[in-house]
Parts: structure tokens; C-alpha cells; sequence
């Protein structure tokens, strides 16, 4: 379907779609929305939902910006900090839900809201600019036409894919999610890989908003929640390619690749701003519908 809606805008525009610098923007502008949901399927995959996931990035980026240009830390520390607030925030998630039995859509939906009001309250409202310029470097600079940025999501697929497919621990995960009960009367730990899972969940989350604030060059307070639906529509799409029925890495660079050629087709055939939020909103109706029918299929 990817190859089909590529055809289809080529031969609609041929002009400017199907140019190198187009290929170029669709691939060099989403890595931070790969990211996010690459670590939104962890959780998924052990059966929890994170509904923190952008707000961690949002949060992640204006605390980074914050550090590094309001209070004059060097680079490297501010990250380092950042890093273990991600760390923390999902501990707390995973305490609340795993440990009290909290759902995660509640948990995870409150700590969103609590970081968006957080990130607001330590900018003041605004955006912050001036980040250090080896952050923006290390995300900016490109090779063979794509940003670094590109290649570091890809490489935390590549992780990712390797893990949950062929490690122990991935495929722990992946019968958790599957079956609880059933993953507990075999032996595993199903508490530890639930928590493992949703605190893994906040650190790829965090390094998607350190990479946003060097992507932008700067950091808005508001700018994660737009990223919470491109995600599940990505995670959901992606459960329907690769390996049909179960969250993949790979299922998720190829849907979050073709969720955004399509608006960027739309785009350019005219469509106006709000086409994307109608492209995304349709796509995960119905990515949701088909991994349902997928797994149905598989049970049978």
C-alpha cells in the first residue's frame, strides 16, 4: 500500500513528489515521531498502554532547553538530568500501576497532563531557543542527503527489533502481553517485565525529546501532545505488516513512513492543515480494526 500511494502522488504531481527533496523531508522530518512510538510498543507489546508518551517527549525537550539555556548548564550534564527524570517518571508509572494495580491508561493519562502543566510552569509559557549549537549539530548535520536524526532512530529499530525478537527477555514481554495468567503459571516475572516495560517506554521517550530539542533547535512546552495520535495510529498500523498480529519495530518505521507520505501527498494535491489530522485520526480506526481482525485470524 506505501508502494501504491507513492506511485499514485507521483503520477498526480509529478513535478514535485516524487523528488529527491521531498523523499528527503519525509525521512529527515519524522525521526522523533519513529521514536516515540518505538518506545510506545514496548509497553504495548507487555500489554499496557502509555498515553504519556508525547507529553514525555514535550516534557523531555523543554527540560533539556531549560537546564542547558535558562540555567547555564553544559550539554552533557543537562542530558545526563534529563535522562534520569525520564528515568524516574517511569518508575513512578510503573510503581503506581504495577505495584497499587492502578490502570495504566489512568496513570499514564494523568502523568501527561502533569508534565504538559510541569513544562509550561519552568518556561513560562514560551519557547525556549538558544540550545547549545553541538546538540543542534548532532541532530542537524546529514549524511547521504538524510540528518543525523534519521539514523539515530533507525538505530534504536534496529535495537529494538533485535530485543524483542530474538533475545529472552523480548519474547518474556511479548507472552506477558499475551496472557498474563498464563505467563505467571509458567514461571515468568510478570511484574518485573510490566514495570521493565513501561519504564523502558519513558527513556526512549526522553531521547525522543533530547533529539526534538536538537531537531527544532529549540523547545516548545506545548509542542508534544500532537504526537500522542500519529503514534498509536503508527504502533497499530505497524501490528498489521512484518509479523500481522504483534508489535514490530520494523511494522513501525514502515506505517510511520506511510501515514506521512500520505498526508505529505495530500499536501501537496492542496489539502489544507487539517487534512493531517484526518489522515491520522482514519488511519488509526482502522489499524486498530485490522491488527483486531489479524489476531482474530491468528487465535483461529
Amino acid at each position: 500500500l506505501w508502494a501504491v500511494i507513492i506511485i499514485v502522488f507521483s503520477v498526480l504531481r509529478p513535478s514535485t513528489f516524487p523528488t529527491s527533496a521531498n523523499f528527503e523531508t519525509i525521512f529527515g522530518t519524522q525521526a522523533v515521531q519513529l521514536v516515540i512510538t518505538l518506545g510506545l510498543i514496548v509497553s504495548l507489546t507487555a500489554g499496557e498502554f502509555d498515553l504519556s508518551v508525547a507529553s514525555v517527549m514535550g516534557f523531555s525537550a523543554t527540560m533539556v532547553a531549560f537546564l542547558n539555556v535558562n540555567h547555564g548548564w553544559a550539554l552533557i550534564p543537562a542530558i545526563v538530568a534529563t535522562l534520569v527524570v525520564g528515568l524516574i517518571i517511569g518508575s513512578f508509572n510503573a510503581f503506581v500501576v504495577v505495584k497499587i494495580g492502578v490502570s495504566s491508561l489512568i496513570v499514564t493519562l494523568g502523568m501527561g497532563t502533569f508534565l504538559s502543566g510541569v513544562g509550561f510552569g519552568i518556561s513560562n509559557s514560551v519557547t525556549i531557543g538558544g540550545i547549545s549549537q553541538n546538540l543542534l549539530n548532532a541532530m542537524q548535520n546529514t549524511f547521504l542527503g538524510l540528518p543525523i536524526a534519521f539514523y539515530v532512530g533507525l538505530f534504536i529499530c534496529i535495537v529494538l527489533w533485535y530485543v524483542l525478537g530474538y533475545t529472552p527477555l523480548g519474547r518474556q514481554l511479548l507472552f506477558v502481553g499475551e496472557g498474563r495468567e498464563v505467563a505467571r503459571l509458567a514461571g515468568l516475572r510478570v511484574d518485573s517485565m510490566r514495570a521493565l516495560a513501561l519504564i523502558s517506554t519513558a527513556l526512549i521517550c526522553t531521547i525522543a525529546g533530547i533529539m526534538q530539542a536538537g531537531v527544532v533547535g529549540a523547545a516548545d512546552p506545548g509542542g508534544g501532545p500532537p504526537y500522542l495520535l500519529p503514534a498509536f495510529a503508527g504502533a497499530f498500523l505497524g501490528q498489521t505488516v512484518i509479523n500481522p498480529g504483534r508489535f514490530s519495530p520494523w511494522g513501525v518505521f514502515v506505517a510511520t513512513y506511510f501515514l506521512v507520505t500520505g498526508i505529505t501527498g495530500l499536501q501537496l494535491l492542496g489539502g489544507a492543515g487539517w487534512v493531517q489530522d484526518v489522515f491520522y485520526g482514519a488511519a488509526l480506526v482502522i489499524a486498530v480494526t485490522l491488527a483486531r481482525l489479524v489476531a482474530r485470524q491468528r487465535r483461529a
